[in-house]
């Protein structure tokens, strides 16, 4: 059978849902693993959040909005820093990145890794100690480094020849002598997207370890004295539930930090395994929690240690999504409702892959949620999507909902706080929603819905 030109999305007519997906005995009912920890509905079917119930902050705010519960984020940093004592964990800035975030970063002794001017120029506008930052990029700019340098970034994540050329040039300039860790392509495949596997060898990041480009930028490393060679990175993908590919990973990375010690005379002292954790976008996934990582990661570091015969190196994370991505939920309002007989119901939101596109880049599952009233109503198999012109404007391929799903009701969608609005584009010239912190009953814009006048004050023309 041919596939769609269109793409996949346009050619699954008749399909009734994933195989994973099944009927709920109650569509009313909230699947706690997938919201934060502080919502809930009332007996009346509404969704809360902090304190909030989703039916005011729509009324306060608008929708669509991406509705943050502050104290989950607060709760999953320190899960990540109790789980990994005695190692840096590092919260992921693409994932989502905002002045109070980095704040909030702060308050609870996190660290942070950025991966652009802007990403940086925010982490230091918001008060972050630039020596808990590292900055990582494959085409990191002079502009980019040299900011980096004279601010004091804690590590720089090298990624390529010229790169360590471009930064040497400028700390010889300034008379200083940058940390500097090697990001190391260990062959290593995740079972994750081709978009987010980034340790294979086939791909933009990194020194590739089995070419033994990595060993060749330590030892031109060591030999200039320019950089401070602290270790090496190595970081596998994205949306990871266990752990044998860091296992693996370690094995090849600690070969090689066992090698630079045989032939260069170098013990390097640090090691960043990455990270990339998974979170639960429905109920297919089930992701580990942060202490069950850590436990079996420091394991994994220590036994390749012992069989190598090398010190054991001081051990940073990067959990990535896993943090933010489960403490925001994206709230739209319903305007059409059009059902397809024998097929499903096509449930349009004011919202789509302008403020989400990972359903249509990444072909990802989310789940849903009828949250301003209950529903006495039968399941029916439901695909919301978006307001744009564009077929594949999809938010959620596949979830049941109340068959008397109506114009004005409110839909929630979990876990969307991890590169939603990161990745959020003016697509139609949809101005870009709100993210609202909610915590104790008070709520705050944190960013700030964009407006028609703000489209227009960027276009000169």
């Amino acid at each position: 059978m041919r596939a769609h030109e269109a793409g996949a999305l346009h050619g699954d007519f008749g399909h009734q849902g994933p195989s994973w997906l099944r009927t709920p005995a109650d569509v009313n009912e909230l699947m706690t693993p997938l919201w934060p920890r502080t919502a809930s509905k009332d007996a009346s079917g509404v969704l809360h959040v902090g304190g909030r119930d989703v039916a005011s902050l729509a009324q306060e705010f608008g929708t669509p909005a991406y509705l943050l519960d502050e104290e989950d984020f607060r709760a999953r940093c320190r899960d990540f820093k109790q789980g990994f004592a005695g190692a840096d964990v590092y919260y992921a800035g693409k994932a989502f990145l905002c002045r109070a975030i980095v704040r909030i970063l702060v308050e609870e002794e996190m660290n942070l890794d950025v991966c652009s001017g802007g990403e940086l120029a925010t982490a230091l506008a918001a008060g972050m100690d630039p020596a808990r930052l590292a900055l990582h990029g494959n085409n990191k700019s002079v502009r980019e480094l040299t900011r980096a340098v004279e601010t004091g970034v804690g590590r720089i994540v090298v990624d390529s020849f010229d790169e360590i050329e471009r930064l040497s040039a400028i700390a010889r300039e300034r008379g200083v002598r940058p940390r500097v860790m090697i990001r190391v392509t260990v062959g290593v495949e995740a079972h994750t997207h081709e978009f987010i596997a980034t340790a294979h060898e086939d791909q933009k990041f990194g020194f590739s370890l089995a070419g033994g480009k990595a060993f060749e930028a330590a030892r031109l490393i060591l030999e200039q004295g320019t950089l401070e060679l602290r270790g090496l990175h190595s970081h596998i993908g994205s949306q990871i539930f266990d752990t044998s590919g860091f296992e693996v990973s370690a094995r090849r990375i600690l070969t090689l930090q066992e090698r630079i010690r045989t032939e260069l005379g170098a013990e390097l002292p640090e090691l960043d395994l990455g990270g990339g954790f998974g979170i639960a976008y429905t109920s297919q996934d089930t992701p580990s929690p942060a202490g069950d990582l850590a436990e079996r990661m420091f394991k994994i570091v220590a036994d390749e240690c012992r069989g190598l015969g090398i010190a054991q190196p001081h051990l940073s994370v990067e959990p990535g999504r896993a943090i933010v991505g489960p403490s925001t939920f994206t709230l739209y309002e319903v305007g059409t409702v059009k059902p397809l007989d024998g097929l499903r119901t096509y449930v349009s939101v004011d919202g789509g892959m302008s403020d989400n596109i990972r359903t249509a880049l990444y072909d990802a599952s989310y789940s849903a949620t009828l949250a301003s009233r209950a529903s006495q109503a039968e399941p029916i198999l439901a695909r919301v999507v978006g307001k744009h012109c564009e077929a594949g404007d999809v938010v959620v391929k596949d979830e049941f909902l109340p068959a008397d799903v109506r114009p004005g009701d409110l839909i929630a969608v979990p876990g969307t706080g991890a590169y939603c609005r990161s990745m959020a584009s003016n697509y139609n010239h949809v101005p870009r929603p709100p993210v609202v912190a909610v915590r104790d009953g008070q709520a705050r814009v944190i960013v700030r819905r964009e407006t028609e006048d703000d489209l227009l004050a960027l276009d000169v023309g």
